[in-house]
Order: C-alpha cells, then sequence, then structure tokens
C-alpha cells in the first residue's frame, strides 16, 4: 500500500500555521500534516491544542536548534510560516529576529535539502523599500507592487531577514537543485487572530473596538490615511493547495500575493466599518509623526499568481471583518485571558 505523501509546517501553531494546517488536512486527503512549533506564544499553546483534535502531530522543537534538523521523518513538502513578524521591534532586537529568521531558513534548507523535499517559503511584502511605497503612496496612483518591483533600498531589519532568507533559498536550489516557490504576502488575516499587536493590523482594531479600547493614528500626518491590501488566511490556504498539486509543473517561481485592489482599505476606512460593525466609537489619538520603519501603502499585484494557478482572493474586506469579528466574539472568553 502506498504510503500517504507528507508536509511539515513551520510555525504551524501560529495564525497562519494552524489555519494551513487544518486548511490541507480537510482538503488533501492524501498527504499527512505534520507541524513544528515551539510554543513561545501563549496563543500557540492554544492553537496545538486544535490541531491535537484534529490528529496533527506537532514537534515541539526550536527550528534553530540541532534536534530540528534530528527529526527522522521525511516530508515530500515544508510550508515555512515561522518567522518573528515584529517590523518595529527588529530595530531593538536586531539578533534575536536575525537568529529567529535566518536560522530558521537555513536549517528548514539543510533538513529539505537531506530529506530532498520541496519547499514553499512565505515570505514579506516588507522585502520592497521604503522609498518604493512612498513613491506610489505620493503619486496617489494606487499603484500596485509586483515581482518586478524593485527591492533595493532600505526595507527593515525584518525586511532585510525575508529577503535574505529569498536569496539563500534560490541559493540552495543552484547548489543542491532544491525545488521552492516563494509568496510574497502582504496583511493574512483570521480566525485564531487574538488582537495582539504582533499578530497583524485587523484583529487589533476590530478587538480594540469590540473593547472599546483606545486607537491610535502614527505617522503620516495621523490621518489613518496609510493603504494596505488583505488577504482572508482561507483565500491564502486555497492558493497553497494549488501550489502544491501543480508543484511539478511550477516550480522555482516566485509570486506577489496579497488582497488586491479591490481589496485595499486606509486606516480611517478601516475604522469606519469596525464602528458599522461593533457599534463601539472608542477614542483616536493622532500621532503625526512617522516612524522610519513604517510604509504608507501596500497593494499587490496578483496578475501573475491568477496566471500560473487561476486564483484570486474570493472574500471581500466586508465579509473579513464579519468571520473575524464573529470568531473573536465567539472564543471571547478565552480570548481575554491572553491580555
Amino acid at each position: 500500500m502506498k504510503k500517504n505523501k507528507s508536509i511539515l509546517i513551520t510555525g504551524g501553531c501560529g495564525f497562519v500555521g494552524t489555519n494551513l494546517a487544518i486548511y490541507l488536512h480537510k482538503e488533501l486527503k492524501k498527504f499527512s500534516i505534520y507541524s513544528v512549533d515551539i510554543l513561545k506564544k501563549d496563543y500557540s499553546k492554544f492553537n496545538v491544542d486544535i490541531l491535537k483534535k484534529k490528529k496533527i502531530t506537532n514537534y515541539k522543537i526550536d527550528i534553530t536548534s540541532n534536534k530540528f534538523l534530528k527529526i527522522k521523518k521525511k516530508f515530500d513538502f515544508i510550508i515555512d510560516c515561522s518567522a518573528d513578524p515584529a517590523v518595529e521591534d527588529s530595530r531593538k532586537n536586531t539578533i534575536r529576529v536575525f537568529n529567529n529568521n535566518l536560522k530558521t531558513t537555513l536549517n528548514i534548507l539543510e533538513k529539505t535539502k537531506k530529506d530532498k523535499s520541496n519547499i514553499i517559503f512565505i515570505s514579506s511584502s516588507r522585502v520592497y523599500p521604503i522609498i518604493e511605497s512612498n513613491k506610489k503612496f505620493r503619486l496617489k496612483s494606487n499603484s500596485k507592487f509586483d515581482e518586478k518591483t524593485t527591492t533595493d533600498g532600505i526595507k527593515s531589519i525584518y525586511g532585510y531577514t525575508k529577503y535574505a532568507s529569498e536569496l539563500l533559498i534560490k541559493e540552495y536550489s543552484y547548489i543542491f537543485n532544491i525545488k521552492y516557490i516563494i509568496n510574497r504576502s502582504g496583511i493574512i488575516t483570521g480566525p485564531l487572530q487574538f488582537g495582539k499587536v504582533e499578530q497583524g493590523l485587523i484583529s487589533l482594531w476590530l478587538w480594540r473596538h469590540l473593547n472599546n479600547l483606545r486607537l491610535n493614528y502614527i505617522g503620516y500626518g495621523g490621518k489613518g490615511s496609510q493603504i494596505r491590501d488583505i488577504l482572508y488566511v482561507d483565500d491564502f490556504s486555497l492558493l497553497i493547495k494549488k501550489q502544491i498539486l501543480a508543484f511539478s509543473k511550477t516550480n522555482n517561481k516566485l509570486f506577489c500575493i496579497g488582497g488586491g485592489k479591490s481589496n485595499s482599505i486606509t486606516l480611517k476606512q478601516l475604522t469606519e466599518k469596525c464602528q458599522n460593525l461593533t457599534k463601539n466609537y472608542p477614542k483616536i489619538k493622532s500621532i503625526p509623526e512617522t516612524s522610519k520603519y513604517d510604509i504608507p501603502l501596500f497593494i499587490s499585484s496578483n496578475k501573475k499568481i491568477k496566471k500560473f494557478y487561476n486564483w484570486i482572493p474570493k472574500t471581500n474586506i466586508n465579509n473579513i471583518l464579519k468571520f473575524n469579528l464573529k470568531w473573536l466574539k465567539k472564543d471571547y472568553k478565552k480570548i481575554k485571558k491572553f491580555f
């Protein structure tokens, strides 16, 4: 009897990793799904219980350690969802962010080489330089970022680690014939985001509205004019499924993915939508000064990804907010314990 193929999701008990593991477990019956996560975060301990109920095994191992390389099981795919996503914090904790992000990528590539696995790497929109975002914002054309947009220029320490990881993957591919896909993603959101600052804008904004907590418009005049596109986690997971199934035909490619123009929104518009949903109107403090690492705009072009996989995001912003709020309300008491 032929054995199932196997997929290892690194950072599998984070927000993206857990949602992806559940989705692939349901959709890809011929694959066994595994997770690796050290469970440092409180919410990772919450999520690992969800995986256990689905009979998805988690290796409680630090990916930067040699123990990760000693996992005996071989995997057909490794999907790297692990990262220290601290853009602002990377200014203060540079060594930690470098170690967590780059050493993680190196060890994953060593495991990939050893197992003869394929790798799907979740990169970031922050590989693009800050000056490019400023330029597009000034033009007021809402022009999109794509695979050909320059990556030259100051990004942030975090952005640099993601870009360096991309280069390292390509180097390993060249030397060791490792097959890869790199996805540069903007904001991904959905259930299992707890409204913590480090977990992303959308859940943070909804949580603070739900609890009528003060908000800050920081930077760019303090008017809430920054623009982001939003991608729902199930749409993201569908894309990963398509990439796995078509991998032999579409490997060694880089894609820019996200909510796109139709799912882009300003911070002020997001506030208005959250107010309409929650009927709460928290106080908003205006802080005009802009952080050195903030960007005013990111909208992804999905032109290339649509061409290869016939994929576009299906979930619009209004439904994304409704789904997120429904989950926050449903598990409110459990979530409240994390604050």
